[in-house]
């Protein structure tokens, strides 16, 4: 197994404010007429260390409680470090993910961190800014990257600048978008974007409790960018998640993706990259298709983008039993992104979460589970997922403690209650670590052998994706190489025990030998290879168990 440690390169020097953003912008204007991108111009970002990386996502609140108040916590996070890796190459009882998503670690005025009222101060809840640093040494030790949610296109309605814009004093009166009269329009999902406050209109497109900032106002962006070097800088995380970008800066009634929001971000990572240079960023564009996610990644103006599409379709493989869809998303996803360089997940925590989906059906949760991990791209899993916790609507609901064990409130907390009930009976009982940690056969051991195996293959991490043709729709093979081996991945999609089938490669210029088991069991044939390199009517097993995983490297 190998362990892979995050690249920091911090300095313990705060960096200058950078020239302002109309300035940023003209430069990035001046590089892309240029038809170079940022991104290009930093060399082939096939050899960011991200691309070696498993990232796994925590809300905080619900993954420990270390202290009994029923909410979790910095310290009950780092008590659970050795979970997710224990930094020792020896082993693979770990989970074996070498990063981490927090979701907004940031003070609050709501219990999920998403309308912030102070980004210099952590969640009283969950401790002090002396136990973060402390959570990113402990990550670092074990190999881990940390990435905080950074929520950047509004503020909550309580924060000081809200506050101090809306009576109109002159250092923030333009930090956010105000009007005089109601513009009349709504959101882009048809619900209402302007909001009545004292005598005036202001703009807030998710709900009048998350007014969004004025990035046209260089002093509200500078102070984003002061935020993002304390964090990097003085705290010392590895990058960001960032929340809601496709919305950042409006023109009129166009309210997503417009060319101002990706220049502003380029911007915004260019100097992300001087003050931490290799920083990551990887980007919420909520349903956007690929070749809309490729744009931002094209601009430079955020390094990896969350493939909702893509997500949807191997959801949808697992649940079907059919490769059709799947394989066009990964199309799709080859055509569109440099190479790897966007990011994969089944669920995260605005979605109903996948066992509920797949009807917790083990199987189905397997194939999902497989299809993710060795695919192209950058996995990111939903903290749970991997034990098959249950999670539906309200958001409340899709966030509940994490199932440690069968106990009263599951391992999460020794006090009397968890600041939210627990998932059924039914779903602790079967979906919890305990129960699963030494079972070959559960859940969490195939995540655990996907994860350990995606990090000691090259190919997977970092390697192209060639489709390889099957007779049986129930069946998805494609290839995953690099320029140290060649990997055929084939995952029997369906609940059925398949015999009748046959793998087919037109042509290749892979280097393809005698076939070795890397993952799976069974008596390997031998593929007979065509004249232009690729193979016919290949049958690498007489019969393919159902849901079953197979990796053969040539």
């Amino acid at each position: 197994m190998t362990k892979i440690v995050p690249i920091t390169g911090a300095s313990a020097e705060r960096f200058t404010p950078v020239q302002p953003l109309l300035l940023a912008i003209a430069v990035l204007t001046a590089l892309l007429a240029s038809g170079a991108s940022p991104a290009q111009s930093q060399g082939g970002l096939e050899d960011e260390w991200w691309n070696d990386r498993v990232f796994y996502e925590i809300f905080i609140r619900s993954f420990q409680d270390s202290d009994g108040d029923g909410i979790g916590d910095i310290q009950g996070l780092i008590d659970r470090l050795d979970y997710l890796n224990d930094g020792d190459p020896a082993t693979d009882n770990d989970l074996g993910v070498t990063g981490i998503w927090l979701m907004p670690p940031f003070e609050a005025h709501s219990y999920h961190g998403y309308d912030v009222t102070d980004y210099y101060a952590l969640e009283s809840d969950y401790g002090s800014l002396a136990d973060m640093r402390r959570l990113i040494a402990e990550a670092h030790r074990r190999g881990i990257a940390v990435l905080v949610d950074m929520v950047i296109n509004h503020t909550s309605s309580r924060h000081p600048w809200f506050m101090s814009s809306r009576l109109g004093e002159e250092t923030y009166a333009d930090w956010y978008i105000w009007a005089d009269d109601d513009p009349g329009y709504l959101g882009p999902w048809g619900a209402p974007a302007w909001h009545q406050a004292g005598g005036r209109y202001y703009y807030g497109v998710f709900w009048d409790g998350m007014p969004d900032l004025n990035f046209l106002n260089a002093a509200a962006t500078q102070a984003v960018y002061d935020i993002a070097s304390f964090w990097l800088m003085d705290i010392g995380v590895d990058g960001f998640r960032l929340d809601a970008i496709k919305h950042l800066i409006e023109a009129g009634e166009s309210q997503e993706n417009t060319p101002e929001s990706r220049a502003w971000l380029t911007a915004y990572e260019n100097r992300l990259e001087a003050v931490k240079p290799h920083s990551f960023t990887v980007g919420e564009i909520f349903n956007g298709p690929s070749f809309i996610v490729a744009r931002y990644i094209e601009e430079g103006a955020i390094d990896v983008g969350f493939d909702f599409n893509l997500a949807d379709k191997l959801i949808s493989a697992a649940q079907r039993g059919v490769n059709r869809d799947i394989a066009r998303a990964h199309r799709n996803a080859i055509r569109d992104y440099p190479l790897n360089q966007f990011a994969t997940f089944l669920t995260n925590h605005d979605q109903v979460r996948l066992a509920n989906q797949l009807l917790f059906d083990i199987g189905k949760n397997k194939v999902a589970a497989s299809l993710l991990l060795t695919g192209p791209g950058v996995p990111f899993i939903y903290y749970g997922e991997e034990i098959g916790m249950a999670g539906t609507k309200p958001d409340e609901r899709l966030r509940t403690p994490m199932h440690w064990d069968d106990s009263r409130h599951a391992g999460f907390t020794a006090g009397d209650s968890a600041w939210q009930p627990l998932q059924s009976p039914e779903n602790v009982a079967a979906a919890n670590v305990a129960r699963q940690d030494s079972n070959p056969d559960s859940l969490l051991s195939h995540y655990r052998d996907l994860i350990h195996l995606r990090n000691s293959n090259s190919a997977l991490r970092r390697g192209g994706f060639v489709p390889v043709d099957s007779s049986a729709r129930n069946i998805y093979a494609f290839l995953r190489h690099d320029a140290r081996q060649a990997l055929l991945v084939l995952i029997n999609l369906s609940g059925e025990t398949l015999t009748d089938y046959s793998l087919a490669l037109a042509e290749s210029d892979l280097d393809l030998g005698f076939p070795r088991l890397v993952y799976g069991a069974g008596e390997l044939a031998t593929p007979s290879f065509n004249s232009d390199g690729g193979f016919d009517s290949y049958r690498p097993l007489s019969e393919l168990a159902p849901h079953s995983l197979l990796v053969i490297q040539f």
